[in-house]
């Protein structure tokens, strides 16, 4: 369920609440402000996620019954404007565009900060930032009048109670005007302050300017640390499960497996980490928005190649479990010429421990002082993930992780094991599946003879699927057969265990997606123009071909606007169907082409890492090396 700012009730206010979805007011022009007390929610009537997404002529207003939501539907019916999503309502301030949903053109926004010369006007968004009583999300409310002394607001998700004497406004906001005329608005909420003001204006006159970065700092930079003999000196503890299984891979204490790489790291400057960061935050809500969009738009699910006996089951799982994620990694190409996302990983991604854990470690055994390592804050982050998690009720809170026999997924549950333990949960480890059987109740069990609930995996999805295409009827069939060898989809589609991360992941993880995200976001600038079909659009640029469930960069074929082949990947998904993306090429420094990853923890920035090859195309054995954060001014010196 989606959650409320942090606001406290006064004893006063929790006494004349009214439940979730009753009316608090109605504004001049009759946009209904509803109440967003969660705990009063009907499960009747909300049983599901799906049933708290708004929708107005169709169109995606936000949650039900968010500050966001409000502003949106308000802009909408008066206006016919529509901003873009954003993860929290502060963001709003950064916004330099909004949507005539009419006429389909851009239209642009500024920002004017309180105590501004230019005053708000009817209509403006009122924004306030992080924090006090708005801890993390921020607030927004919509202007209705303008005063000398006072404004006027409407809004949701503030409080509970109807508006006063059935006014049209929740409420005013005092307002004093300076000695130049400079015009302030009182904040009454501890810790809390006023942004300003977002209009639909294209004067510039007054407003904030948001800072345009050079070029120059969105660059990668490749950095060397002094040698020293420190290349023979063992630096993971192997006495810890996860660093001895990455040691046993790596067969010794490596970052790379080239030796003369050994000092070698890439730095990166603030404001491309802030940048990173940001599209990160906002790329997950628009994956979000786009698998909603395919999954209430079922004619589009036969570009996934699902099977459709499991298309019940990922709607039902997303209506349930609608941003249930723990981890996810989103691949980035950035240059001087802009940032761009290839695709995200957001079933069973890897590399979390190299970013987390390995290089961070790296960079203290080799005595690098300047910078901050990009992952620090990872495993801290997964850590608060789990511990989010309110679907755990069994008396043991046992988490299941599940993997392959295989060297990397050994470290990566490894890993994970310990993040989840560190949540307060137990977890066992099952490596393959040869030692789970099924109960006289059909019930898995583990090495244990305990009962699987609760799984985090590194199996793909589309591996138990891949099973089902095999064998007719299996959803149908139940087995009860104890010596019977357990299957992959016998586990992660089991309706009585609960998968991490959950079975809606294969939309988002699907590279058909990207033609669906294209066609929402159109010109969206950290997206490619991607296509199911090859159009001349993509000839004159140059294109990418992809096959729609591929792994590891495999079949993967790079063309330039020439049309050669700069680059041609063979694999296992050659009889897929593929997408055409624009080709939009990782930089290339010193002998690698680089690509960063961002890693989220419960869909929002945790860190990141590059990962290398002396391909075009990163592929399962490409490299991770570490990545440093710098201050831009020391980056451009470096």
């Amino acid at each position: 369920m989606p959650q409320p700012h942090s606001k406290s009730m006064s004893l006063e206010e929790k006494a004349h609440s009214l439940d979730f979805g009753k009316v608090q007011g109605t504004t001049a022009d009759g946009v209904v402000s509803y109440s967003s007390d969660y705990d009063t929610v009907d499960d009747a009537i909300y049983p599901n996620r799906k049933a708290f997404r708004s929708y107005y002529d169709g169109i995606y207003m936000g949650y039900k019954w968010q500050c966001v939501e409000f502003a949106r539907r308000w802009l909408y019916i008066n206006l016919g404007h529509i901003f873009n999503d954003v993860s929290m309502a502060y963001e709003i301030f950064k916004l330099r565009s909004i949507r005539d949903v009419v006429n389909n053109v851009e239209l642009p926004l500024n920002a004017f900060a309180n105590g501004s010369l230019r005053r708000p006007e009817v209509g403006s968004m009122l924004i306030w930032d992080e924090g006090g009583e708005f801890e993390h999300t921020g607030h927004i409310a919509i202007v209705t009048e303008v005063f000398d002394d006072k404004i006027r607001v409407a809004e949701q998700n503030m409080n509970f109670t109807r508006w006063p004497n059935a006014q049209p406004y929740s409420r005013e906001i005092e307002a004093k005007i300076g000695a130049k005329g400079d015009y302030w608005l009182k904040c009454a909420f501890t810790g809390s302050s006023i942004l300003g003001w977002v209009t639909q204006t294209a004067d510039t006159l007054h407003s904030v300017q948001l800072p345009e970065p050079s070029p120059a700092l969105f660059q990668i930079k490749l950095a060397q640390q002094n040698q020293s003999d420190c290349i023979e000196s063992p630096w993971l503890n192997i006495a810890n499960e996860d660093e001895a299984a990455y040691v046993d891979m790596m067969k010794g204490h490596w970052l790379t497996s080239v030796k003369e790489d050994y000092f070698k790291y890439f730095a990166v400057s603030q404001s491309a980490v802030d940048a990173l960061e940001s599209a990160t935050d906002e790329l997950h809500g628009l994956f979000m928005h786009a698998t909603d969009y395919v999954l209430q738009h079922p004619e589009l699910l036969h570009s996934f190649e699902l099977p459709s006996a499991i298309l019940p089951k990922v709607t039902r799982s997303w209506d349930n479990r609608h941003n249930q994620l723990i981890t996810s990694r989103f691949d980035f190409a950035m240059t001087a010429q802009g940032l761009k996302v290839y695709e995200y990983n957001c079933d069973s991604a890897s590399c979390y421990m190299e970013a987390g854990k390995i290089q961070g470690k790296w960079a203290r055994h080799v005595g690098i002082k300047n910078g901050l390592d990009n992952g620090a804050d990872l495993f801290k982050e997964l850590v608060g993930a789990w511990q989010e998690c309110d679907v755990f009720d069994a008396p043991d809170r046992t988490i299941h992780v599940l993997q392959d026999v295989d060297p990397e997924e050994d470290y990566h549950a490894l890993f994970m094991k310990k993040a989840i333990e560190a949540a307060g949960f137990n977890c066992v480890r099952v490596i393959g599946l040869k030692t789970l059987t099924i109960s006289e109740q059909g019930k898995i069990l583990d090495q244990h003879g305990n009962p699987i609930r609760w799984v985090w995996k590194t199996w793909a999805w589309e591996t138990a699927l891949n099973q089902l295409r095999q064998e007719e009827n299996a959803l149908a069939s139940h087995k009860t057969d104890t010596t019977q060898a357990v299957q992959l989809s016998d586990v992660l589609l089991n309706d009585d265990i609960m998968v991490y991360e959950p079975l809606w992941t294969l939309i988002p993880s699907n590279k058909a997606i990207l033609p669906v995200l294209w066609s929402l976001f159109p010109n969206h600038p950290l997206l490619l123009n991607t296509s199911f079909e090859l159009s001349d659009e993509l000839k004159a640029t140059g294109y990418v071909t992809k096959p729609i469930v591929g792994r590891c960069g495999e079949n993967i074929q790079l063309i330039d606007a020439d049309s050669t082949v700069l680059e041609d990947k063979g694999g296992a998904f050659g009889e897929r169907e593929q997408i055409y993306q624009q080709l939009f090429a990782l930089p290339k420094i010193g002998n690698y082409y680089v690509q960063i990853c961002t890693f989220t923890a419960a869909g929002h920035y945790a860190g990141s890492n590059v990962r290398v090859d002396k391909s075009m195309i990163i592929g399962k054995d490409s490299d991770c090396m570490a990545l440093r954060t710098l201050d831009d001014e020391t980056f451009l010196t470096l």
